[in-house]
């Protein structure tokens, strides 16, 4: 199934860290639940669409239930995939979210400081990164792309404040 990103959380709300891969000869993510023994379930996927290619894969509460759910960034269909868990981590299928082509990487934080996570992605193949905004009920307002440089290629994104002035700051890992 060709793993090409990895992230632990507890998806069950057992108290236990589950595993959550990203498959993308798959076409899937995949949960690997801890059996509290040192050990996994077997791997439960779910699609993220033909030829998807999800390259990225990461968790946060999206519609504030208290339940992780799963962020995947899907380089193949140029798109950002979200995962709402259900509860004891099974997760509906997941909702798409257009992006600009090659979306590679993908993490969560709150951009605009309204309590709500947004998330950020890096477009590797149109020299961008993207924000999407939470619209605070699991949902995301269409993406707005910053540019990174021609020929930039972004590979991976994080988000922090740097600079101590209480405000996020996108930082990009461009390949060239």
């Amino acid at each position: 199934s060709t793993p090409r990103a990895i992230v632990a959380a507890d998806v069950n709300a057992d108290g236990n860290v589950d595993i959550i891969v990203a498959n993308n000869g798959g076409n899937n993510v995949g949960v690997f639940i801890n059996t509290g023994t040192g050990t996994f379930s077997i791997q439960m996927t779910y699609s993220t669409g033909a030829s998807s290619a999800p390259n990225s894969v990461t968790t946060a509460d999206i519609n504030a239930d208290g339940k992780v759910d799963i962020i995947v960034a899907n380089y193949g269909t140029n798109n950002v995939g979200v995962l709402i868990n259900n509860g004891n981590g099974i997760f509906a299928a997941q909702v798409t979210y257009p992006s600009v082509n090659g979306p590679n990487c993908v993490v969560v934080v709150d951009v605009n400081g309204d309590g709500k996570v947004d998330i950020v992605v890096a477009n590797s193949a149109s020299n961008s990164v993207g924000v999407l905004i939470d619209t605070g009920s699991g949902t995301f307002i269409a993406q707005v792309t910053y540019s990174t440089g021609t020929g930039s290629s972004p590979q991976f994104v994080a988000a922090a404040d740097v600079n101590g002035d209480c405000k996020i700051e996108i930082n990009v890992a461009n390949y060239w």
